[in-house]
């Protein structure tokens, strides 16, 4: 039975809508609730999908939905599982639509650690045994390498498909998700040696007119061009329709380097229209999939007021993914930060005052942030390793600050359950 204060609450949200829009389209209905599944308390802000077509709950959770909808209702929230309602069972007065409160605690996986049986069953070991629970799984690597089969004609036109680590894609998310496994696609994107290489047209130049190589020897492409954020958004598409929960970029930036040649002068505004546009450009591609977006992003974008002259300004891409996932490592703040000039020496400082950072600029809550943790031996203040110690002060930054979750990366996917709770 609907309490009466809920009742009153649905009877004013209908009214106050029909005031709007009534006259011009009769077949709309009020639709139930989103609430939390364990404590039944409303769910605002909530983001509602049918098709093409987004709305947000209000404050106590109430949305409406037009008698044109599709027949599913896919809604997700920021620090909720997503969930696929079908619309003919949303048709009681007190129906509501129940979200499960989740907070990602993932290990990453490379191209070819997710390939290699040894690393995935020791991964999946350390899910079962610990509090771990999602995975961040390489679909476009590092090196441009994309490791399942995939139907975009120039993954194999510019050598992506070279390395098959992944049999089949919708298996392996379909088995991880029956374990309980949260799936989080990374795609690593201007960063792309195979196609600056395969189509230098594409690539990223030197004054000189010579294509760019970065400390690692690798080639980028070109931020400005929409075959390039077609090719990595066509790959987001097909992650999400294998069933990822999350598509998270990586390298959605500018090389830090200067001298280099653009199309667009070499401006601030200019390089965040680069970035913000293809960022735009991805969430409208992928709203019928109602999964979530993430963005990758360097420690310091935190705390510089600008865009860190790579076209990552914080302040933007809050308004446009879902999570901001700053990579907090203390052996990357090369500089420390403020009080703290040894970052290796104070990992929880370095994590829970970057996010303190940037909660304040962007005032977004903290459960908008995930950020990445060092589970890596330290590459810049001496090389000491970071074991148990440093990676659950890490760890007990992120849940002092009320993130949602966190993720571990160790390049070579060495994990040890010493560094995790049982």
């Amino acid at each position: 039975m609907i309490r009466p204060p809920v009742l009153a609450l649905r009877l004013l949200a209908l009214l106050a809508w029909l005031h709007a829009c009534a006259p011009t389209d009769p077949a709309v209905r009020v639709n139930p609730r989103v609430v939390d599944a364990v404590s039944h308390a409303p769910v605002a802000d909530a983001i509602i999908t049918t098709g093409n077509r987004q709305t947000r709950s209000d404050s106590h959770g109430f949305f409406l939905l037009d008698g044109n909808s599709t027949d599913v209702v896919r809604v997700r929230a920021y620090g909720y599982l997503r969930a696929n309602i079908p619309v003919h069972s949303l048709s009681a007065p007190d129906a509501e639509i129940q979200l499960k409160p989740f907070r990602p605690k993932a290990l990453y996986l490379s191209v070819f650690g997710v390939g290699d049986r040894k690393i995935r069953t020791a991964a999946l070991k350390l899910i079962d045994t610990t509090e771990l629970n999602a995975l961040v799984i390489d679909l476009k690597g590092d090196r441009g390498i994309v490791p399942y089969r995939s139907a975009i004609h120039l993954t194999t036109e510019v050598g992506a498909q070279r390395v098959i680590t992944i049999s089949d894609l919708a298996a392996l998310v379909t088995n991880l998700r029956e374990r309980g496994i949260y799936t989080i696609a990374r795609i690593v994107v201007f960063k792309d040696n195979l196609l600056a290489l395969r189509r230098p047209a594409l690539a990223v130049r030197k004054q000189d007119g010579s294509i760019f190589r970065d400390r690692e020897g690798l080639a980028w492409t070109n931020p400005y061009s929409h075959d390039v954020w077609n090719y990595n958004i066509g790959i987001a598409v097909e992650a999400a329709q294998a069933g990822f929960d999350e598509i998270q970029f990586d390298y959605a930036r500018l090389p830090d380097a200067t001298g280099l040649a653009y199309e667009m002068p070499w401006t601030e505004q200019n390089r965040e229209a680069a970035i913000d546009g293809f960022f735009n450009e991805a969430r409208k591609t992928l709203t019928p999939f109602n999964v979530f977006l993430a963005a990758d992003i360097f420690g310091y974008v935190c705390w510089n007021p600008g865009d860190t002259k790579i076209g990552q300004k914080l302040e933007h891409l809050a308004g446009i993914v879902d999570y901001l996932s700053p990579m907090l490592y203390p052996s990357s703040f090369q500089y420390g930060i403020p009080g703290y000039r040894s970052p290796v020496q104070h990992p929880y400082q370095i994590v829970r005052f970057s996010l303190e950072q940037a909660r304040q600029r962007t005032h977004l809550p903290s459960v908008r942030f995930r950020p990445w943790l060092q589970a890596f031996r330290d590459y810049a203040f001496g090389g000491r390793p970071f074991t148990a110690g440093e990676v659950r002060a890490q760890i007990n930054a992120v849940e002092d600050f009320g993130a949602d979750g966190w993720m571990l990366w160790n390049p070579r996917n060495e994990y040890s359950a010493a560094d995790l709770k049982r």
